[in-house]
């Protein structure tokens, strides 16, 4: 058991790592809390920082839920879903102690849990999600599709704990998402600088 909660706190402060702060801070000197949408995570980096750092932070991302979820792999832990493990990466990754209990929106960790959990399902995921940017051209809204599509399609696979928790993201990325829910309304979201969204709204 003390191996287990050892385990389950490695999970969180994994999760917890501020990657596009501490990215930020390191090789750029600017906190990208403070500047764009003041999200630590992927689209305010690359938005900031440039597309080498918001790919860095990505990889990093993705990577804390990859690690995760795997450390029951890797510590020889029986009798427990992995998920349970990716889910204290998420919950790190939203609350930081290293950002007094503040965080991204946890899109990238949850796929990265994915990737560990069913890699041939985080490559439908990563697909899904890759053209909705390009039909959409805003990554706030294909995250939201992506999740909600993903969790219908996880029926298929006959995986009652991923499906719950597909169920439970989706409602949790959707109310990270509220202020860019708001912004889609009023067409004064952001967007990235491809994809036919952003032909249509540059063709007005």
């Amino acid at each position: 058991m003390i191996k287990i909660i050892g385990l389950f706190i490695c999970a969180y402060l994994l999760g917890a790592i501020p990657s596009g702060v501490w990215i930020g801070k390191l090789f750029f000197k600017t906190d990208i809390r403070k500047a764009g949408s003041g999200n630590i995570g992927t689209t305010n980096t690359f938005r900031v920082l440039g597309p080498v750092a918001g790919s860095i932070v990505m990889i990093m991302d993705i990577a804390k839920g990859t690690v995760a979820t795997l450390l029951p792999t890797f510590f020889h832990v029986q009798g427990i879903n992995p998920l349970l493990f990716g889910i204290f990466a998420i919950l790190g990754h939203t609350f930081s102690i290293f950002d007094r209990f503040k965080g991204g929106k946890a899109v990238a960790t949850s796929a990265g849990m994915l990737l560990a959990y069913n890699p041939w399902f985080f490559v439908f995921a990563a697909g899904l999600w890759v053209i909705l940017i390009y039909l959409t051209s805003m990554v706030s809204l294909a995250s939201m599709v992506a999740f909600s599509i993903v969790t219908v399609a996880s029926l298929w696979l006959h995986d009652p704990y991923l499906t719950v928790l597909a169920l439970v993201l989706t409602i949790f990325i959707y109310y990270r998402h509220t202020p860019n829910i708001k912004r889609i309304k009023n067409g004064t979201e952001n967007m990235v600088h491809f994809g036919l969204g952003y032909k249509r709204r540059t063709n007005k």
